[in-house]
């Protein structure tokens, strides 16, 4: 199967990261998951809301990620909130941990999903926004949703 083939399908979304975060840069990382996790997240039982991901002995790991358990796997079943080793080339985890030295950086998880039979997670290097910036956000959002909205009904009245 070649990498065109490859479905990229969608788990969840972690929409509040980019609310409070300005993404400046994304990379994709495997993750490390048991049979029982992966049976959940074919069911779409993940969350990462409140997740981060740092560095710890040369390894990158991934904190604060939920994934429900599996009704069937009995007293196999996996940790709710276990911390998820992320699988990325040496040269990548270095210069990771170089740019998270700079004051206000972080990486967050963006997106869990499958690509092809693979679980990956999309992480993004973030910086915090203030409470004006958020509040800008909204309101551009705010602004752009009213205007598509005038814009429709304009078209409407047209026809």
């Amino acid at each position: 199967m070649s990498d065109r083939e490859r479905k990229r399908i969608s788990i969840c979304k972690n929409r509040k990261a980019r609310h409070d975060y300005h993404i400046e840069d994304t990379f994709d990382a495997g993750i490390v998951l048991s049979g029982s996790e992966v049976k959940s997240l074919r069911e779409g039982r993940a969350e990462l809301r409140d997740a981060y991901a740092h560095v710890r002995n040369g390894e990158m790991w991934l904190v604060g990620a939920r994934i429900s358990e599996y009704a069937q796997a009995n007293r196999q079943n996996h940790e709710l909130d276990r911390e998820r080793k992320l699988l990325l080339r040496r040269g990548e985890i270095d210069k990771l941990e170089g740019k998270l030295k700079a004051p206000g950086l972080t990486i967050v998880p963006l997106e869990l999903y499958f690509d092809g039979s693979w679980a990956k997670v999309q992480l993004g290097l973030a910086r915090g926004k203030k409470t004006f910036d958020k509040r800008h956000a909204i309101a551009e959002r705010d602004a752009d949703r009213q205007l598509r909205s005038a814009l429709k009904h304009r078209q409407r009245r047209m026809e």
